[in-house]
């Protein structure tokens, strides 16, 4: 290998339609890359024999585990197209000096858009409707209002705020609740107010959850969640799949112990064709697709290679 060479996996499957665009900047900063075959993400044992001679990577949500790392003696840096990065191993990372990227707070507003986009859609009975009519029905359901309603936002971080946001301009009342405090201005200029997750639960006609993937929120929302939750309540979830117990959902659907749900994510993506999820009616489901945007996804784009960039210049830099 030529000095100032560097070979690079590309596995993120937003990055693979944009390449192009950006090869002659990636070439000039001496980067050869390597696209992978990848529809969603790349398991652990598809990742072993393609990282044992790269020194950066531009993944998804691939499973960047101690193993994989451990499997990749030239790795220096490590770009996630996106923000979160709860599929990489960031302490045996840190232990083997590689470098992890992210762009935070890259698709709060898109996401936001998606959570009140299905808030109203469930307090309005907008898809009961339209298939009322089309089935030649007239069916007058009973709707509410949002400023009649309370949301619960769960992790009110960057995603979260923007959701609250929204929500207030809609004029609901709007609890939260986060280990993080809340800055004094927020909660001031929303009227948010923090309450405990139970009885955030409890009083919440409609649950979002916008935490962070980590050992805290893993099945946060399980059989004795649900029971906590009204049984006018929705669920909704574009966060990340494992934060919902998806058979403790079921069974919560089964039991009618909530009005329905929305998920964007799940515990296993694609969701598998088997799933009980899909037999709900009142259970939505979509592609892991609330990030959509294009003015996003472009920052994103452009922040995800300048992020490898900038880190394999800084090694270059250090090593020479």
């Amino acid at each position: 290998m030529t000095a100032g060479r560097w070979r690079v996996l590309v596995s993120a499957p937003y990055a693979m339609g944009v390449l192009d665009r950006y090869r002659r900047e990636l070439e000039a900063a001496g980067c050869e890359m390597i696209v992978a075959t990848v529809h969603e993400r790349l398991s652990e044992e598809e990742l072993l024999p393609l990282v044992r001679d790269v020194d950066g990577i531009i993944c998804g949500d691939d499973r960047l585990t101690e193993r994989v790392l451990s499997a990749s003696p030239r790795l220096k840096v490590i770009s996630k197209w996106g923000t979160g990065i709860d599929s990489i191993d960031r302490d045996a990372a840190a232990r083997r000096g590689i470098v992890v990227r992210n762009t935070p707070d890259a698709f709060s507003d898109p996401v936001a858009d998606t959570v009140m986009g299905y808030v109203l859609l469930f307090a309005r009975q907008l898809h009961a409707m339209h298939q009322d009519i089309r089935a030649g029905r007239w069916v007058k359901p009973p709707l509410v209002a949002l400023r009649e309603t309370t949301l619960g936002v769960v992790g009110v971080g960057n995603c979260g705020k923007a959701v609250v946001r929204r929500a207030v301009a809609f004029g609901m009342r709007v609890v939260g609740t986060d280990p993080v405090a809340m800055p004094d201005a927020f909660v001031a200029g929303t009227g948010l107010r923090m309450l405990p997750l139970d009885e955030l639960l409890a009083t919440a006609d409609f649950v979002t959850l916008n935490p962070d993937l980590n050992p805290t929120s893993f099945h946060l929302m399980n059989d004795r969640a649900f029971a906590r939750m009204k049984p006018s309540a929705y669920l909704i979830n574009a966060s990340r799949g494992p934060v919902v117990e998806e058979a403790a959902l079921v069974r919560a659907l089964e039991r009618r112990l909530i009005a329905g749900a929305a998920l964007d994510v799940f515990e296993q993506e694609p969701l598998p064709p088997a799933s009980p999820l899909r037999r709900f009616d009142n259970c939505w489901l979509a592609p892991h697709n609330a990030n959509s945007s294009p003015a996003a996804a472009e920052a994103v784009h452009a922040n995800t290679i300048r992020h490898l960039v900038e880190s394999l210049r800084l090694h270059s830099v250090k090593a020479g």
